[in-house]
C-alpha cells in the first residue's frame, strides 16, 4: 500500500492506494486564508501544511480502516511548487518512510496530474497526447508508459499559464479569488461571442503547440478600462474571455493529436474542471474521432490521490526508490514521472 502526500501549493492531500485501488484519502485546504490577499502566500501555505499533514495522514488511514503498519511505500510531490510548501511534504514523507522502514518515491507534481484518475481502474492509453492546464503550467505533452518512458514536450506556455490568466482577469473584472471557478460560474448563461478577444499564437506562422495568455489578459484589461459604461453585460465579458482561452487550448490539443497520429487526448490540471473547456473538448474530440479522457472534477485540483496513484504505478513497475537525501525541487522540469533518481526503468519499445 502506497501513502501519497501532496503539498505543492495550498492543498494538503493524503491518500492510500494499493494495486490501483483507492483505499482512503483526506484533504485540507488553506485557500480561505489566501483569499484576502488575492493569491497564495507561500509562508501561510507552508504553516498550514505543517498543521494539517499529520491529521490528514491519520484521517486517510482511519477512512481506510488501516494503520501505519500497513503502509508499504511512501510517494511525495518533490516538485515543482512553492519551495516552503514542498519542504513540508518532503520532510514528512522522509520521516514516515524512515520510521516505517519503507521505500520513498519522489514524484513530479505534473506527472501526478496525469495519473489522477488511474484509481478508476482504467490504465492510461499508450501513447497519448496530454494537455496540462493549471495555475502555473500549460503544456502539450506526448506520453507513453508513464512509469517508464520519458515525457515529450510538444509545447509549453511562454508567459502566463491558463489558470494564472483566469486569476488575473478575474481580479480585473472584480471577481473573487480563486479566479477559475469564479469565471466558470460568471460565464454561465451568457454570450461567449459578444466580444472578439484575441486567440494568441494561432496564426499560420505561429508555433503550433506553444501557448501565450499574457496578451489576452492585457486585452481584457484594456477593454475594461476603455469601456467602463459600454452596456455590455459583465457576464458576456466573462464568457467571451473564457471562450478565447478554451478555444485556444482545445484547438491546439486537437491539432497535436492529428499531427502526431494519436487518437487519445487526456486533459488534466485545475483548469480541466472548467465546464466550458470540458464541453468544447468533448465536442471537438467527437468531431475529430479522438477519444477524450478528463478526470472527475474533484481529481483535477491538487490532491493526494494522484500522488499515491503515481507512486503505486512506480512500485508495480519495479522503479527504484528515491534516495534518503531526496530534496524538494521547486523548479523541477517535467521529463519523467519520478524525481531524485539517477537510475531509470528501461523504456518501453517504440
Amino acid at each position: 500500500m502506497v501513502l501519497g502526500i501532496e503539498t505543492s501549493c495550498d492543498e494538503t492531500g493524503v491518500a492510500l492506494v494499493r494495486d490501483g485501488v483507492l483505499l482512503g484519502e483526506a484533504l485540507s485546504t488553506s485557500m480561505d486564508e489566501h483569499a484576502r490577499y488575492g493569491g497564495v502566500v507561500p509562508e501561510i501555505a507552508a504553516r498550514a501544511h505543517v498543521q494539517a499533514i499529520v491529521p490528514c495522514v491519520r484521517a486517510a488511514l482511519a477512512s481506510a480502516g488501516l494503520g501505519t503498519s500497513d503502509i508499504g511505500a511512501v510517494a511525495v510531490t518533490a516538485g515543482p511548487g512553492l519551495a516552503t510548501a514542498l519542504h513540508v511534504g518532503v520532510s514528512a514523507a522522509k520521516a514516515y518512510a524512515t520510521a516505517l522502514g519503507v521505500p520513498l518515491y519522489g514524484v513530479h507534481h505534473l506527472a501526478g496530474h496525469l495519473a489522477a484518475d488511474l484509481v478508476d481502474g482504467t490504465p492510461l492509453p499508450n501513447p497519448l497526447i496530454a494537455l496540462i492546464v493549471s495555475g502555473g503550467h500549460t503544456s502539450l505533452l506526448q506520453v507513453g508508459d508513464l512509469a517508464r518512458d520519458p515525457i515529450g514536450h510538444l509545447g509549453d506556455t511562454v508567459d502566463d499559464a491558463a489558470g494564472e490568466c483566469f486569476d488575473k482577469v478575474a481580479r480585473v473584472l472584480g471577481l473573487p479569488y480563486p479566479g477559475g471557478p469564479a469565471v466558470d460560474r460568471g460565464a454561465v448563461g451568457h454570450d461567449p461571442t459578444a466580444l472578439a478577444f484575441p486567440r494568441p499564437l494561432t496564426g499560420r506562422n505561429d508555433a503550433p503547440y506553444t501557448f501565450s495568455f499574457s496578451g489576452l489578459k492585457t486585452a481584457v484589461a484594456r477593454w475594461a478600462e476603455s469601456h467602463p459604461d459600454s452596456g455590455v453585460p459583465s457576464g458576456d465579458v466573462i464568457a467571451s474571455f473564457q471562450e478565447a482561452v478554451v478555444d485556444v487550448l482545445t484547438a491546439k490539443a486537437i491539432r497535436a493529436c492529428r499531427d502526431q497520429g494519436i487518437a487519445d487526448l487526456l486533459i488534466v490540471g485545475g483548469v480541466a474542471a472548467n465546464s466550458r473547456l470540458r464541453e468544447l473538448a468533448a465536442s471537438r474530440c467527437a468531431a475529430a474521432g479522438i477519444r477524450l479522457r478528463v478526470p472527475a472534477r474533484r481529481r483535477c485540483t491538487d490532491n493526494g490521490v494522484m500522488i499515491a496513484a503515481l507512486g503505486d504505478l512506480l512500485v508495480r513497475a519495479g522503479a527504484p526508490p528515491s534516495p534518503p537525501d531526496l530534496a524538494a525541487m521547486p523548479g523541477a522540469y517535467l521529463e519523467r514521472a519520478q524525481l531524485g533518481v539517477t537510475a531509470s526503468l528501461t523504456p518501453t519499445a517504440a
